[in-house]
């Protein structure tokens, strides 16, 4: 293989790379979202400047995914955190957990999403919406809700899932020095709302020193939302260097 034909391949292995060179669509995404209160030193201690925090709130969210377009059906679960950067308001991606390697691998290197591999699901069970994580075999997080007890105004739902998103990029060197080092922002565009509600809800989460979702703990629950949709993710764009001189 020639030099010039390396660029154009997207990712190693080289001849297998681990995730397919495709902007996705998500079809049939269904999220069950539980804003909560937490300490506002435990995300003091978290959230990297320059973004700022006004209220303390948490949105842990279980994403099951129907189809997506060169990955297939796989779930995620994660904690978004509400910030605030240069006047605008959005979410800090903390910390997402998947059940699909090649979706985790693009998320990280293509993009900038802190995935981990976990085993998240989401289901019915006896009325209630269950949102679960586990890390191996031990039970990180459980969320339950009322399934569909009030119906939710589709705009309201496009707005909580299409709030400008932030994350950050750490590539090292093979020095272990940092070769790149950046706050980056994205945000999800072409939504298309097939059903949302809201409801009662509860989030219990529990200590696990690899997936430490309990480090912000839960206060208060402040809201709870079920959501189906159809979905494209935008790619992102660096916001503020930290390697800058």
């Amino acid at each position: 293989m020639q030099q010039h034909d390396i660029t154009r391949h997207l990712a190693t292995p080289l001849m297998n790379p681990a995730f397919p060179p495709v902007i996705p669509r998500f079809t049939d995404r269904e999220y069950l979202n539980i804003v909560y209160r937490t300490d506002r030193d435990a995300l003091r201690a978290v959230v990297p400047e320059p973004l700022e925090i006004d209220e303390p709130l948490v949105r842990f969210e279980v994403m099951r995914m129907g189809d997506v377009t060169g990955y297939g059906p796989y779930t995620e679960a994660g904690q978004a955190i509400e910030v605030r950067y240069d006047g605008e308001r959005g979410e800090y991606l903390h910390a997402m957990y998947l059940d699909s390697f090649p979706a985790t691998a693009s998320g990280r290197e293509a993009s900038a999403y802190p995935k981990v591999a976990g085993s998240p699901a989401l289901y019915v069970d006896h009325g209630a919406l269950v949102g679960v994580l586990d890390h191996g075999s031990v039970r990180v997080a459980t969320a339950t809700m009322g399934y569909k007890h009030h119906e939710l105004d589709p705009e309201e739902a496009a707005a909580q899932i299409t709030v400008p998103t932030f994350m950050l990029k750490l590539v090292p060197g093979f020095d272990g020095t940092a070769q790149t080092a950046q706050l980056v922002r994205t945000e999800i565009s072409d939504v298309v709302v097939k059903g949302a509600w809201r409801g009662p809800a509860r989030l219990q989460l529990f200590e696990h020193v690899l997936a430490p979702l309990a480090d912000l703990p839960v206060r208060e629950i402040v809201s709870a939302s079920h959501i189906l949709t159809d979905l494209t993710l935008a790619p992102v764009r660096p916001v503020h260097d930290y390697l800058a001189r």
